[in-house]
């Protein structure tokens, strides 16, 4: 079955340079130096871009971040934890939005 998410499509990420490639150079060093072992370790910073994935719903990522996760060592237990993370935060984000609802409402009935 065909669908606009290709998986396959991940592989040519660094073809996204072609057209600018000083801007893709800087996008790509820093993305690097973000995910070299720092404070966090590699391991915890795929577990987080694991967790943002999700958030932001990037197919791409989820797959990428999967495997980085498993090969930096995570299991398949942890990874669903950092997921129901982004889950709670993203479910939070958008319950605490009521309170600019709640304070509409309470403008428009006086």
């Amino acid at each position: 079955m065909e669908t606009y998410y290709n998986p396959t499509d991940l592989e040519k990420f660094g073809e996204i340079g072609k057209e600018a490639p000083e801007m893709a150079k800087k996008f790509f060093d820093y993305y690097a130096s973000v995910f070299a072992e720092g404070e966090l370790t590699e391991r915890e910073k795929a577990l987080i871009a694991l967790a943002v994935a999700h958030a932001v719903q990037c197919p791409y990522c989820i797959d990428a971040y999967t495997s980085s996760c498993l090969e930096k060592g995570s299991n398949q237990a942890e990874m669903t934890e950092a997921v129901h993370v982004a889950c709670a935060i993203r479910g939070g984000a958008s319950l605490v939005h009521g309170v600019q609802m709640m304070n509409t409402c309470k403008k428009v009935s006086m």
